[in-house]
């Protein structure tokens, strides 16, 4: 088990959750380390100021805490899903609100619709409620663009990480439609 880093939002509770997950799923954990770093990032080059970074860099830390909640035959599954495993996974979002909620962290209720709505695309066609553009919280976005870097950079048990200048430009494409467009270059621009 790796100890989860010590950042400042993790209290007695969410400690302990964090353990949890990397006991869980130890690359659910490393990834969602990952996020942070690169959503954190990504919220300075925005400007955002420092109650909405706190929010940011815990909702990215627990963005994926709702698959805890997912069968590990659906998690663990070595290769893509079927249209029935991805409903399943498709329910982590709300499962991690609800986790969320129930850790009486600073700003719960943002956190807790941040994690709700990461998996949002600024076009509409995302879940869990189909939110569009601005209509999408700011951090729920930010988390979008670096979970979709991340995720397709690292290695997965389907694919292989791909190269940075290549998910840039898998990014640029799905700006608009799945990214948001501004977001995306911010990012272009730190990478």
């Amino acid at each position: 088990m790796h100890e989860p880093r010590d950042y400042p939002f993790l209290t007695a509770g969410s400690r302990a959750l964090a353990i949890a997950l990397d006991e869980r799923d130890n690359y659910t954990h490393l990834h969602s380390s990952r996020v942070v770093e690169l959503a954190h990032r990504l919220g300075l080059a925005c400007g955002l100021e420092r109650t909405l970074l706190s929010t940011l860099d815990m909702g990215a830390f627990f963005h994926d805490v709702g698959k805890i909640g997912i069968p590990d035959r659906i998690l663990l599954k070595p290769d893509c899903f079927t249209g029935a495993e991805m409903a399943v996974m498709r329910q982590h979002p709300e499962k991690g609100e609800g986790i969320v909620r129930g850790l009486g962290l600073p700003s719960g209720d943002a956190v807790a619709s941040a994690v709700r709505h990461h998996h949002e695309h600024f076009d509409g066609a995302g879940y869990p409620d189909g939110l569009r553009g601005e209509g999408i919280p700011v951090v729920s976005r930010i988390i979008s663009v670096a979970d979709s870097y991340d995720a397709m950079t690292g290695d997965r048990p389907y694919h292989p990480g791909r190269s940075p200048s290549e998910v840039l430009r898998i990014m640029h494409d799905e700006a608009g439609s799945k990214l948001d467009p501004y977001l995306v270059s911010k990012l272009e621009r730190l990478i």
